[in-house]
């Protein structure tokens, strides 16, 4: 019998589902709570709805066939380790390399020292095969450029048989460090060196219009496709004016985004690029060409604290890039926050990527996620909300003008401002930050250490797009704690039954632990005497009170009374409610629940401790 004959049956035992029969389902489950509750805001202002229907048909702009390119960072400040540790991704299955020079917007502290390292790091790489070769450059990138055509020269390469990307990017990288730009003088130098670079062989991948400024100083994945998009047309304009056609011009430019943990948004991010640019290219009157997106996967969601959950972040954004239509795409290793990475980081960097590829095949379907509902209208989101941020810039005279006005960067600044807040109430969890943190975690191997990332005073300078990352605020009072000369404790002050305590302490255990101060559990306290007698036996500073609502009212404030009085710098898991007033005056200092603002309570609990 044959297989479709074995499951038709099997299929026609079930039933269709509705709509009307999932949304009948919701209300059930929400127990009379409007459906609204499932709909979900983005940074940019529209919904995500909890279902969509399948999608009908929409423009679509492909990649090039095949695979991804893997690509590896070359950011050793020693041009000889940085050598050493590319030679061995590319045996070990790397298909191409990012180099990063020192002050670029991906360097992230490190990189190479300048571009007499370009060489020594480059030894004995073969760059004619079929190589995929990143370039991320600093602000003043003239003497790195020509230390590349030294070594093309110096090694005999046919221009047409490299595949390199420059990444002239002046717009971009000096708002990364609010480096003077004078964008009527800049536009022309621009221009020349690109038809120097012509001149010499090479006719596509000059100039980047890089987006990850923008994500790493906290903006909107629509501000981001808008500033890529902002800044390729700026870079058209100027070829143009320096006498390229546009079909030459347009050849010499691609895109570079950032990849985050988002899953969904990112692959939208990433698919909607190709659709907004495909409509410059006809605007200009040109037929719309697959154009390079080279994607990395976020510095803004790395954290130092527990830092294995990196490895989860970069998988699901590199999942998401590459589907959403990655030519090439560089993981930072897991490490890479607390240092530079080394042999085992780098390794797991480049899996990540290979597994994806060779055992689940990720780049032979183009644009798979065409069709699905959810995807579809999230894409549509963000070309329509992209273009009209897109359409503000190139009122205020475009991306030069905007950024030198200030106005863009105060938008990111908005943005970056209310996923703060998000962070600082778990609106937006971070595991291993500020959810499910260990406090006792080991720690790992680094090839050099962090340099101090240096102080932005964003008010005295707010044209700045300085990357952050979202974890700092909780791992700046992970530190704080660990430099205590005892690490402060919580007593966790269980009152009642296992059950009715458990969901509140376990809640308050990882509230505290978040921020470095260790919670001491129990198996809980029958009546106020014997939670005393624990506080006391414990020797901690610090209390919170944990138990149900039923057991808060019948011993709830007379067990509060008790360790107030006995020294208790004292929380309540839960919220307060009408009783607040009774809470307080029986020496409650604070409640902690979901939504509080968890960084300023531990801030108060480090001091109190």
């Amino acid at each position: 019998m044959a297989a479709s004959e074995q499951a038709a049956p099997f299929i026609d035992s079930f039933a269709p589902s509705t709509e009307e029969q999932w949304r009948k389902k919701v209300e059930a489950a929400l127990k009379g709570a409007p459906a609204q509750k499932l709909v979900t805001k983005t940074y940019d202002g529209f919904d995500i709805q909890p279902l969509y229907a399948r999608a009908a048909n929409r423009p679509r702009a492909f990649r090039a066939s095949g695979d991804w390119a893997v690509t590896a960072r070359v950011d050793h400040p020693d041009a000889a380790a940085a050598n050493e540790l590319a030679l061995t991704d590319l045996e070990n299955g790397a298909t191409g390399l990012q180099v990063v020079f020192a002050g670029a917007v991906g360097a992230y502290g490190f990189g190479l020292k300048d571009a007499a390292a370009l060489a020594p790091a480059l030894k004995d790489i073969q760059l004619d095969a079929g190589l995929r070769i990143v370039l991320d450059l600093p602000v003043h990138s003239g003497l790195h450029v020509a230390a590349l055509l030294d070594l093309v020269a110096a090694r005999g390469y046919d221009p047409k048989t490299l595949d390199i990307s420059f990444g002239l990017d002046p717009i971009g990288a000096a708002a990364a460090t609010a480096a003077p730009l004078n964008w009527a003088e800049e536009g022309p130098k621009l221009a020349e060196l690109a038809k120097i670079l012509i001149a010499k062989g090479f006719d596509k991948g000059l100039i980047a219009a890089d987006g990850r400024v923008v994500h790493a100083a906290g903006g909107s994945p629509a501000q981001e496709l808008a500033f890529a998009l902002a800044s390729g047309v700026a870079a058209l304009r100027t070829l143009e004016a320096a006498g390229l056609s546009l079909d030459a011009a347009r050849k010499l430019i691609d895109f570079r985004l950032a990849a985050d943990a988002d899953e969904f948004i990112t692959l939208a991010k990433f698919r909607a690029l190709r659709r907004l640019w495909a409509s410059v290219e006809r605007a200009c009157g040109l037929e719309a060409k697959p154009v390079r997106v080279h994607g990395e996967t976020a510095w803004r969601m790395m954290t130092r604290r527990d830092p294995w959950v990196n490895l989860l972040r970069a998988t699901v954004a590199v999942f998401s890039a590459g589907l959403g239509g990655a030519d090439s795409i560089s993981v930072l290793p897991f490490t890479q926050a607390l240092g530079l990475p080394d042999v085992f980081a780098r390794r797991i960097a480049r899996n990540t990527q290979l597994v994806l590829l060779e055992e689940s095949s990720l780049g032979k379907v183009a644009d798979p996620a065409a069709g699905s509902g959810g995807v579809e209208a999230l894409t549509d989101s963000l070309v329509e909300r992209g273009y009209a941020l897109f359409q503000d810039i190139e009122k205020a005279g475009g991306l030069a003008k905007a950024l030198e006005s200030g106005a863009f960067q105060s938008e990111v600044a908005k943005t970056a401002d209310e996923r703060a807040k998000n962070v600082a109430r778990r609106k937006e969890p971070l595991t291993g930050a500020s959810e499910f943190p260990d406090i006792h975690e080991k720690p790992v191997t680094v090839l050099l250490p962090a340099p101090a990332a240096p102080a932005v005073n964003a008010k005295a300078n707010p044209k700045t797009l300085s990357p952050h990352r979202v974890a700092e605020a909780f791992e700046a009072l992970r530190d704080q704690a660990d430099a205590a000369s005892a690490r402060p404790k919580i007593f966790l002050a269980n009152l009642g039954p296992v059950a009715a305590f458990t969901a509140r302490a376990t809640f308050a255990k990882n509230f505290f632990e978040a921020g470095g101060v260790e919670a001491l559990g129990n198996d809980g306290f029958a009546d106020a005497v014997a939670l005393v007698a624990g506080f006391k036996a414990s020797g901690a500073k610090l209390a919170v009170l944990c138990s149900s609502d039923a057991v808060y009212a019948e011993q709830g404030i007379e067990a509060a009374k008790s360790l107030a009085a006995a020294g208790a710098h004292l929380f309540v898991a839960g919220r307060p409610g009408e009783q607040e007033a009774q809470w307080r005056d029986a020496g409650a200092q604070d409640f902690v629940f979901v939504g509080s603002d968890i960084l300023a309570q531990l801030r108060d609990a480090l001091k109190a401790a």
